[in-house]
């Protein structure tokens, strides 16, 4: 049996990872394992940057954002010396198993850590949600929930100017932030690298609206296209109505995680230390259809997450 596990967390912050945190603690703890907290990700595993943890370790932190473990990148950690030296921490403490919360740059590092014969699980964190072995990554929720309200607030100024308001949301390099935001909000359009789009059709459906009695729009953009003042500009220009640019930024990833990332949350950092329980390592747990799986991290590395182009050709069709 495992004695002895880890946990971190890793890459961008996320809501929802300090309720992860306290599942993965408490359950191990409730399984009569020792559990070590490790900080600021592969740096704090370099560094030995690490402490021993207790039930009130993690007491009044579900409803927290961010991470009680603090993150950060690690490039150390992409090379060989820097796995060794890591794997060589686990072995002095006598750390058996390791929870990895992040996204996909942190599960390269479990799965070099498992190369290295240490049991490593992933718990997709990420307000991304970028991840293709599940269908939902912790902070994705909270993400959008505080895109939408401030994208609300900027369209009742636009509503008093007759202004075009462009808002940028997060997403790095995939559109599903935007999307879904873009359908809450009742937005005019929404831009992704993943959907052709042509300044010079939106500006023209804007005039036509306009003509309809129309006075206001809103036109939400992926971080992955950028330029976000560039395209309000050329909006501008085309239609001849004033255009201002948001870009919303990391305001996105701070706040109270909601309900669903506090949930799924649990489920998932309950999962990791189950599998840990029967010796099992070098898996990422995900949600497929609203059940709990797990995929070997190589496997889930390899795949890729499709767009809802249904979702954004629905909100084409109903914007107005």
């Amino acid at each position: 049996m495992i004695k002895k596990i880890g946990v971190l967390t890793s890459g961008g912050d996320a809501p929802g990872m300090n309720a992860a945190i306290r599942a993965v603690v408490r359950t191990a703890l409730s399984k009569g394992m020792e559990v070590y907290g490790v900080k600021r990700g592969y740096v704090g595993l370099i560094t030995g940057d690490i402490v021993k943890m207790d039930e009130r370790s993690v007491s009044d932190i579900i409803h927290t954002g961010g991470t009680i473990l603090y993150t950060a990148r690690c490039p150390e950690f992409r090379t060989a010396e820097g796995v060794a030296k890591g794997k060589a921490k686990c072995d002095e403490l006598g750390i058996e198993g390791l929870v990895v919360i992040g996204g996909d740059g942190s599960f390269r590092g479990a799965a070099d850590l498992s190369a290295q014969g240490m049991l490593c699980i992933g718990i997709p964190g990420t307000i991304d949600n970028d991840i293709a072995c599940t269908d939902y990554t912790i902070g994705f929720d909270t993400a959008m929930n505080t895109a939408m309200e401030l994208a609300d607030k900027l369209r009742d100024t636009s509503q008093s100017h007759d202004r075009i308001s462009v808002i940028e949301v997060m997403g790095r390099g995939a559109g599903h932030i935007a999307v879904h935001t873009g359908v809450a909000c009742g937005a005019t359009d929404i831009i992704t690298k993943e959907m052709p789009y042509d300044l010079d059709a939106i500006a023209k459906t804007m005039l036509e609206k306009k003509a309809m009695g129309k006075q206001n729009f809103v036109v939400i953009v992926a971080e992955g296209i950028g330029h976000s003042q560039e395209i309000a500009t050329a909006l501008q220009e085309k239609t001849h109505i004033e255009a201002r640019a948001t870009i919303l930024g990391h305001v996105q990833r701070g706040g109270s995680p909601t309900l669903r990332d506090r949930v799924e949350a649990t489920r998932m950092g309950y999962y990791a230390v189950e599998l840990l329980e029967q010796g099992i390592g070098n898996r990422v747990v995900g949600i497929k259809d609203s059940k709990l799986v797990d995929y070997d991290i190589q496997e889930a590395l390899s795949m890729t997450k499709p767009y809802d182009e249904r979702l954004h050709h629905i909100a084409e069709q109903i914007a107005f």
